[in-house]
Order: C-alpha cells, then structure tokens, then sequence
C-alpha cells in the first residue's frame, strides 16, 4: 500500500486531471453491511483501486476553486498521527507540545502578542463560528452562555461583510442563532474590495434605526476573484466603532509568507480573529484550518466548561492546562497538527511564501496570455492568483456566451485535460482559474488557453453559431 501511494504521488502530472469513480468500482460501494470481514489482502486491493479516482486537486492544472495540492512529507506526517491515534481534547502528552508550537509559530507569523491564543480546526467554516461565537459573547459579557440571546436587552445584533465574502460567515450567523439577515453584505468597488463609505454608512444607519452592530468582517481573498479587502480601514472603522474586526484569510492570509503581497495584508495583525487554512496556500494534507485570537482570555471564557470528568491536575496525564477543549466545541480532536509542524519544519517559511510567490506570478502570466488573445476576455482584476476570463462569440447574446463557457469548464474536466470552475462576475458566467498548486508552470497556463479556445470552437462549430456568423471567430482565428 505504502508502494502504491508513493506511485501515485510520483505520477501526479501523468493522466487525466479528474476521472470520475468508474461504474464497476461504485458498485464496490453500494453493497450492504458485512457480517464477516474480508481480510486486509481484499481491503489493499480496494485502496489501491480506489487511488486515481480523487477530485484532482494534487494534479497541476487542477484550478477549481481554492484546493490545497498536499505534498510527500504529509505522508509521513499521516502515519505517525495513525500510528499514535491521540486524542488532542486535552491532557499532558507528546502531541500536544506539537500542537502548541503551531499556535505559537502563527503567532508569529501574523505578528498576534503573546495574550493571543488559536485552535487547529477542520477548516474555516469551524473558525468562522468559533471567532463569532467569542463575539457575540463578548455583547453580553457572556451572560449569553447560560440565559441564551432571548433575554437581551441588545437587541438584534447586526454584523458587516463584503458581497464577495464566502458563504460561511453567513452560516456561521445561522448556526449561532443571529440569522444569515443579521449579515449586512456590503457592496464592493471596481476592484471587488468592501467599499469602506457604504460600510460606514450602514453601521450609523443601522444604529439609528435600533440594532446593535457587534462585527466586521474583513476578506484576505475573495474565493470569487481574490480580492483583498482594505484591512488597514477596516480596523479603524472598527476601531473607532468599538466593533470586532474578523478576517477571512481562509486562503490569502498566507500571503504574508510572499514580500509581493505582505505590505497589502498588514491589517491582520490589527484583527480580533482571523480564520486560515493550512490545506489551501500551505499545501497541507485535507483537513487543517486555524483559528486566531488576540484575546485569549475572551477565547477561553467562550468555551471553557471543564466537568468533574475532565478535572485537570499539576501532575500526570491530567495537567498540560489549559486544554484545547476550552478554546473550542470539540473534546474528540484528531493530530491535524502534526501534518502542520511537518510541513513548516521540513520547507520553512522562505519556501512556502516563495511557492505562494510563483502561483501569483502564473496569474498574471495568465492575464497577459488572455489580453493578447482575440476570443477571451478578463472579467475582474487579478488580485493575487485567481483568474476570472470569459470566452467570446461575437453575435450571440449574453445568455447564450453563459452557456458557452459554463460547456468549455465541463468539457475540460471530463476530457481530464484540466479543471477550472465556473463563477458569477457582474452577472455573467466567468472561466474561474485558480492556481495554488506548488507542481503547475507556466506551461500548463499556454496548454490551458490553447484548449480553451480548441474546446469554444468545436462548440461553436457543433451547434452552428459560427455559420450564422459571417464574422466568425473562425474567420478571426
């Protein structure tokens, strides 16, 4: 099995980008239960087979959305943590000085004091809700934990965010019984930033008509286009408004690592709370995100609730206090951090940031190589290392181009030559073409523009709408 994986890592530019789970082997896992087990010989040779069926992520021209690529050394990193099988809720054992030293080196990453405190979660869904749940708290000086948000006399507690800011904050006001209304989406400008006047403008009227705004929360790229947000004004908006600033860095935070893209991220270190993930920018195996908090005494009265079960001590297994149950909802915590540790030890920050250096410098490579072409246009700007572009028909509504690029994206996955997503940019379907893979170049960038065009105009051919244009793009090209 071991042989197998090493293989396949070897292998990861050869073949298809994606292939789906073929049928034979889908019928493999739709049988019912086993009353006897089938040995672990059997169970090899199901692992084996099922290897080249993943997303597709740790392949380079993989662009969909925001995936991490993984590396080798995570592998012996996921052993280890199998092999030890500890639990990281809490006591005094060897994983947990692992998982303490990530808290204390992203500390420094984001230049956090040593008050602050963080959590190793799955991702930042989980962070989003543990940062606002501290919050929302703090409104009721967490009187809240016990009375719940129905004896308030608050009111309706109000947050802010950008229209571009992922789907999670809006769940994580749902989840914490605010309701997703609660989240004012602010407009962006021409650059897909929050504009800050239309963001002032909405807390003063906000606190005119009776509502209580508690958060802001900021963007360190936007999954649609990352975009980054004006964090320096964020700050002092919040600042000056007594609110808790929040970012969302689930990917871009990273880019403090990279000299290109730190001086425009400075703000961070400003925040309340700031949400990343490791399995993104970093390359870390699926699943590692991190939560950071500038207080750890808000973070840690949120959360902590220590029954006589789980009664620490000065000595043996039941010291190491305080634990990460009191930071978190979790007791039952895997060893992501170990996955985390190995991969900043074995590459070092230089490295790191000059990989994340690289994927932006593809964006703009990738920009030019759609500017000097005559069926493609860029929709929005490139922030860091997402490109949104759009292929053209000349004569065909806009409707019709929305189908056009939305069949390009999927006739790219399934013939396994590369896997971008598709997005909304000003109402209009977009080719979204993210690049956070440490194994793409720049040639994977030429190959993807020569069969975005190859693909357009076979589509175009196939369903006559270059031959009910005499100005075709044939005749262009």
């Amino acid at each position: 099995m071991l042989d197998a994986a090493v293989d396949r890592m070897e292998g990861y530019r050869e073949g298809p980008v994606w292939t789906p789970l073929p049928l034979g082997l889908q019928a493999d896992y739709q049988v019912p239960l086993r009353s006897k087990g089938m040995g672990p010989e059997a169970i090899e040779r199901h692992l084996t087979a099922l290897l080249p069926y993943g997303v597709g992520n740790t392949h380079p021209r993989f662009f969909g959305w925001v995936h991490g690529s993984g590396t080798p050394g995570n592998l012996l990193a996921d052993i280890t943590a199998a092999t030890m099988n500890a639990n990281l809720g809490g006591r005094d054992h060897g994983a947990m000085y692992v998982e303490k030293q990530v808290v204390n080196w992203c500390r420094e990453i984001f230049q956090f004091p040593e008050t602050s405190s963080g959590l190793i979660v799955s991702g930042t869904s989980i962070a989003t809700i543990v940062a606002l749940k501290t919050a929302r708290d703090r409104c009721f000086d967490f009187s809240s934990r016990k009375t719940g948000l129905q004896k308030t006399a608050l009111g309706q507690l109000v947050g802010y965010t950008s229209a571009q800011t992922h789907s999670c904050v809006a769940r994580a006001f749902d989840i914490l019984g605010l309701g997703s209304d609660a989240l004012r989406k602010i407009a962006v400008n021409e650059h897909f930033e929050i504009d800050t006047y239309a963001l002032q403008t909405a807390i003063t009227e906000d606190r005119a008509a009776g509502f209580t705004p508690f958060v802001i929360v900021g963007t360190a790229g936007a999954v649609n286009v990352g975009a980054i947000d004006d964090l320096e004004t964020l700050a002092d908006i919040a600042q000056a408004e007594k609110l808790w600033l929040h970012i969302d860095g689930a990917f871009g935070a990273l880019g403090v690592l990279c000299e290109q893209l730190r001086p425009r991220l400075t703000g961070i270190k400003r925040a309340d709370s700031l949400a990343f993930d490791f399995h993104k920018w970093l390359h870390v195996n699926y699943d590692a995100g991190f939560i950071l908090m500038r207080s750890e005494e808000l973070h840690r009265r949120t959360f902590s609730e220590r029954p006589e079960y789980l009664k620490g001590a000065e000595r043996g297994l039941a010291a190491g206090n305080p634990w990460p149950v009191e930071y978190g909802p979790e007791l039952s915590r895997g060893f992501r951090a170990l996955k985390v540790w190995t991969q900043l030890a074995e590459h070092g920050t230089d490295k790191l940031g000059a990989l994340i250096a690289q994927n932006c410098a593809q964006a703009a490579y990738l920009k030019t190589l759609v500017d000097d072409h005559p069926h493609m246009d860029m929709v929005a700007p490139v922030a860091m290392n997402i490109c949104c572009l759009r292929y053209r028909a000349p004569g065909q509504d806009e409707l019709e181009v929305d189908r056009l690029n939305d069949e390009i994206v999927v006739q790219l996955q399934v013939q396994g030559l590369a896997a971008p997503s598709t997005t909304l940019v000003n109402g209009r379907n977009a080719i979204r073409v993210n690049i956070t893979n440490h194994r793409t170049t720049r040639a994977d960038m030429d190959m993807l523009i020569l069969e975005i065009d190859r693909i357009g105009q076979e589509l175009m051919i196939a369903t006559n709408w270059i031959k009910n244009n005499p100005k075709s793009l044939a005749d262009k090209h």
